[in-house]
């Protein structure tokens, strides 16, 4: 199995195009991720080495997961296409992204993140997908651009005839800076899809509003209506997207849409699983501290089907 959704993290260093706001790096969220990897921010280079050298030893004793997608994080680009710095309170550039994958190839495949508002747009993709990358990831709510605007369709043809997916983030976005909540509508992805582009969705298209989950019938109808229209169940055991996890469970047809994915590093949460299944299964599933084997093992015993995104992924 591939985790289709698993982020990078990195403090800015000389060369490494990387950068975390002051703000975003004592905000909640975080903090906790520092204590929890235990991450020497004074050092960025030590501090980005151990956040990598974790992720690697919790994936290599995966007995369920074999590899990663890595996620760069682009930033906002202002209506000249040129990067708005101050704007921008999260970066993972493209060319550490590639530089990992390269360097661990066995753990490791590259998903940069191309805004396609930047004028470099098309000559950036051209560029990481001759490098490597093997998925492209947007989070439209931070990067302050609106994935139905049809201005983005050269962007999305050359998607297309590259057959390099579209990860997209959908709902609401909690974790950075927002620029526009209305961005995470999935509705808007139909543009992409009518390009011909393989569109991922990420979070099984949960609002990310805990129970309310207004995107439902939207999610089955692109179902429907686009074969090259996926979703990932990444981040589904957290608190606020464990609604659209349950009511996955009531529409078995839509399982070989569901891709298999995280959200690494936020946490797994097993008690969506309660004691459905007997109470020795859940006991086991507690007991694992491996993330990406818990996220596993609570959708089998839940009954929420899944697939591997490496069926999508070009051999070049």
């Amino acid at each position: 199995m591939i985790d289709c959704h698993v982020h990078l993290a990195a403090l800015r260093t000389t060369d490494n195009g990387c950068y975390i706001s002051p703000r975003l790096l004592n905000s909640p969220l975080f903090r906790f991720l520092r204590w929890k990897h235990r991450l020497p921010i004074e050092d960025a280079a030590r501090s980005n080495q151990e956040y990598v050298k974790g992720l690697l030893l919790e994936l290599r004793r995966s007995k369920h997961v074999e590899k990663a997608v890595l996620l760069g994080m682009d930033g906002v680009y202002d209506a000249n296409g040129m990067l708005d710095a101050e704007k921008t309170e999260f970066l993972v550039g493209n060319d550490y992204v590639l530089g990992l994958a390269r360097s661990y190839p066995n753990e490791f495949l590259p998903g940069v993140s191309i805004n396609p508002q930047r004028r470099d747009a098309l000559d950036e993709l051209d560029r990481c997908v001759t490098a490597g990358a093997k998925l492209v990831k947007v989070l439209p709510n931070t990067q302050g651009f609106d994935p139905g605007n049809r201005k983005y369709i050269p962007f999305y043809t050359k998607l297309a005839q590259r057959k390099i997916p579209l990860l997209s983030h959908v709902g609401y976005e909690f974790t950075l800076t927002r620029q526009d909540q209305s961005a995470g509508d999935p509705s808007k992805l139909r543009v992409p899809l009518e390009e011909g582009v393989t569109v991922i969705a990420a979070h099984g298209c949960s609002s990310g509003l805990f129970f309310y989950e207004r995107y439902i019938p939207t999610f089955l109808n692109l179902v429907q209506l686009y074969k090259n229209f996926f979703s990932d169940v990444s981040a589904l055991t957290l608190p606020n997207r464990v609604g659209m996890l349950l009511r996955l469970r009531r529409y078995p047809e839509t399982h070989e849409r569901l891709l298999f994915g995280t959200d690494y590093p936020h946490l797994v949460f097993h008690w969506p699983f309660g004691r459905r299944g007997g109470s020795g299964s859940f006991r086991d599933i507690a007991r694992t501290d491996n993330r990406f084997d818990k996220q596993y093992l609570i959708l089998k015993r839940l009954g929420v089907g899944f697939r591997s995104v490496d069926q999508f992924m070009t051999s070049s």
